[in-house]
This record gives C-alpha cells, structure tokens and sequence, in this order.
C-alpha cells in the first residue's frame, strides 16, 4: 500500500486505507440533472489504527454515512468528505463505508476544464481523468487505489447507460430502466467511465470466434460513418494482442458522444470519442489506436502517481506508429522524425519522468514519450524491443508501476554490457532533446 500522497494533486486520495469494492447504486434524472445515490465501499486500513480517514465527494448534499453498519461522524466541505467511525478500526481491518448522497453533479474545475460527470444536450457523460471521481461518486480518488466496481444506474428509458465492464442485467419498469455493470478487474477511480444518452448499439463484427467483443454506441445519424472509422478496431485488437499479450478485460465500448471533444478520453474497458472524430473517412484513426492502446498502458498497467504519465501517453503514442506502420500507412520511423522535428521547434523545458502538474497533458509530452519508447526500440535488438514490451504488459497486469520499475524492466533486455542509463537520462530526466537515434 503505497503511504504517500500524490505530488501532483495532495488533496486527493488518503493513503491511510485502500478500497478493494465499489458497488455504486444510482437513479440519475436527466432533465432536472438530478442524481441520487448510495456508494458501498469495501475498503481495507493501513498499518495504523484509523481514527478517521477522508473520502473525495464534491458539494452533495449527505443523507447519512455508516461505517461497518454504524452511523458515524462527518464534515464535508472542500471537495473531502471525513468519516469518523464511532470506533477507531485497527490496523489491516476489513471494514465498509456506506454514504448516501444526493445533488446535481457537476464537472470538478481544474486548469484544463471540467472534469467529470457533464451534463450534455440530452444526457450525461463522465471522462474524469485525472480528478473528477469525485463529481459523481464517493472515492479514494488515487490512481494507485484499485479496485472492482459494481454499478446499478437507473435512469429514463429512452437512454442508453453504457460504462466499463460487463452488462449482468437490464431491468425495465414503467418509464425507467435500471442497468447493472460489473467491471471485476482493479480499476483506479478515474477510470470509471459513463454514457447516458440516446445512442444506437452497433457490433462491431470480427470474424474470429473467441475475439474480444466490440461494441460501440452512437448517435443514429454517425452509425453509417462510425462503420467507416471503426472498421479496422478488431484489427488492431488482434495487433496488439499479438504485441502486448492478452487483451486485459472482458470487453470493449466505444462510446460516440453526440457533441464534439477536444480529444478521445479513455475509461476502463471503453472509450469516449467525439462527433467530431467520425469523418467517414478514418480521420481519427490513429486515436482509435491510441485510446485502444490505453487499455494496456494506463489501465491495466496503472501509473502509482501522476508525475509518471508519460508510461501511459508515450506508449500509447507509440503503439499510433506501430499501427500505422502494421497496417500499412507510414512506417514508425518516419513519425518519430516528423515528432522529433516537431519538437525541435519548441521550448525545451519538460522533463518527461515528472513534467509537472501544468505540463501533464502537455502536446510535448505524448510525442517526446513516443520517442522515448522509439530510441529504445533503436538501442535494443528487435526480438527484444518486442519481449520487452509483451513481458511488460503480461507481467504487471493489472499491477502499479513508476518510471523506475520501467527503467529496471526494460535494462533487463539489452545486451551484455549494454546500460541504458544514459539513454533514459537523456530522454527522461533532461529537458533538451536529444537527437533522432
């Protein structure tokens, strides 16, 4: 259990316990944008006696909060809810936490907007990489925290709700439908993806029997160009199973929302894409790729802290190129020189193994992280790039993973003698680019 706070946002997440179980039971009306609900969290305390430990919940209006079934002590302002159980629990205790809550969720400010659950034209839509958990539910709201969701959320039922995870049940009753989702593999906090609106289901059809199941959900006029764009996403699946191993969870949404985003945003077993990436003609293909990508490197593989995003964004860059090359569009080499020239015209100032919490999502950062995965291709023989990779992926699937358990790893595949030291210094640790290898 990892003691520390997240460097990049302190005031989320207490590292005092862990949850393992989330089981989240939602009534969400669209049209006031009213939601009501009772979060069931199965948790576990750390090597300390818990007096009291903090929950992330923004500006709900509290029912009641239990803890092991008694009700307990509260305050909750500033985005934290803390919980005072009427005893302490001891160290390594079993316990559950119950709140019931009820408001109109909105979107967590932060610099690079709202972050959370949104309210859309006709409908609801939750991206909240990296901190907006909390817009929607009660959580320990820290990547390193995992754990399995089960989501019951009823809602009018002209809606589709989709989220990450398996459909176990559809229940209509009068005008409202309850669906229940179970996603059984860890899943931090801000992976917890959700659609609801008036969408199409539209399978996407791979010939192999056994393959992962595709299935995306869209707005009734985008389904003929969704076709289009989406085509080759088993594709892909089978490419990147092939390269990074077994595809981690039990299936995969891709959600088309009826508004345009700036960019895709992945969830857990899904992705949420824009109107606007469905051209009819694969003009986004390369961010079908990368949100893909993501399942492996940021969900599965999960980051311990911010500071070390670019094990999610430079791989996910770089499996673009691999699926570029693979397919039969520009080779991996060509798009590292076009990212390197790119970059060579830009300020020098981000170090990629701890950008700082303003550079996070920084443009640089996605292609500076592709190159950094490029020159290691370039400075290790190619079976052993690729068993790199593979035992990456297979190996600490669904684990927690820095930049130096990376860098540990990925020395364990060069040749005798060989020390990648320098080479992760220059790409990692310094702001100056170094040249194309």
């Amino acid at each position: 259990m990892s003691k520390q706070v997240d460097p990049y946002f302190p005031d989320h997440g207490d590292p005092r316990y862990r949850v393992h179980r989330y089981e989240l039971t939602l009534d969400y009306r669209p049209g006031p944008n009213r939601l009501a609900g009772t979060a069931r969290l199965s948790a576990l305390a750390g090597p300390e006696p818990l007096r009291e430990f903090a929950l992330d919940l923004v500006e709900f209006r509290i029912g009641r909060v239990l803890v092991q079934g008694k009700a307990a002590h509260y305050t909750h302002r500033g985005g934290k809810l803390r919980v005072k159980p009427a005893k302490p629990l001891t160290a390594g205790a079993a316990f559950t936490v119950e709140v019931h809550y009820s408001g109109n969720p909105r979107p967590v400010r932060s610099q690079w907007g709202g972050l959370g659950w949104e309210e859309l034209t006709d409908g609801a839509l939750v991206a909240s990489q990296p901190v907006g958990a909390p817009s929607w539910f009660p959580c320990n709201d820290r990547p390193a925290d995992k754990a399995s969701y089960l989501v019951s959320l009823t809602t009018a039922s002209p809606y589709q709700v989709v989220t990450g995870g398996r459909l176990l049940t559809r229940t209509t009753r009068a005008s409202s439908t309850t669906w229940v989702y179970e996603q059984a593999a860890p899943t931090p906090s801000y992976l917890v993806g959700v659609a609801i609106a008036p969408l199409e289901r539209v399978l996407l059809v791979d010939a192999e029997p056994g393959g992962v199941p595709q299935t995306g959900y869209v707005p009734a006029e985008l389904v003929p160009r969704f076709a289009g764009d989406f085509g080759r996403q088993p594709q892909m699946m089978r490419l990147f199973e092939e390269l990074f191993g077994a595809y981690p969870f039990g299936e995969y949404a891709v959600v088309v929302a009826d508004e345009e985003l700036d960019v895709p945003v992945e969830a857990q077993g899904m992705a949420v894409f824009g109107s606007n990436h469905v051209d009819g003609v694969r003009g986004s293909e390369r961010l079908v790729a990368h949100e893909l990508a993501h399942q492996w490197f940021g969900n599965s593989v999960t980051i311990a802290d911010w500071r070390h995003i670019w094990l999610n964004e430079g791989f996910a860059k770089f499996a673009e190129w691999l699926w570029s090359e693979r397919s039969g569009g520009r080779s991996i080499a060509a798009h590292a020189a076009d990212a390197h020239r790119k970059l060579a015209l830009l300020p020098q100032d981000l170090k990629l193994a701890d950008p700082g919490r303003k550079q996070m999502f920084d443009d640089r950062l996605y292609d500076r992280g592709g190159l950094a995965v490029y020159a290691l291709q370039r400075a290790l023989t190619e079976p052993m790039f690729l068993r790199m990779l593979r035992d990456w992926t297979t190996g600490r699937r669904h684990g927690v993973v820095t930049t130096a358990d990376f860098m540990t790893h990925a020395q364990r595949y060069a040749a005798p003698g060989q020390s990648l030291v320098e080479l992760f210094d220059a790409w990692l640790f310094q702001g100056a680019l170094p040249p194309l290898p």
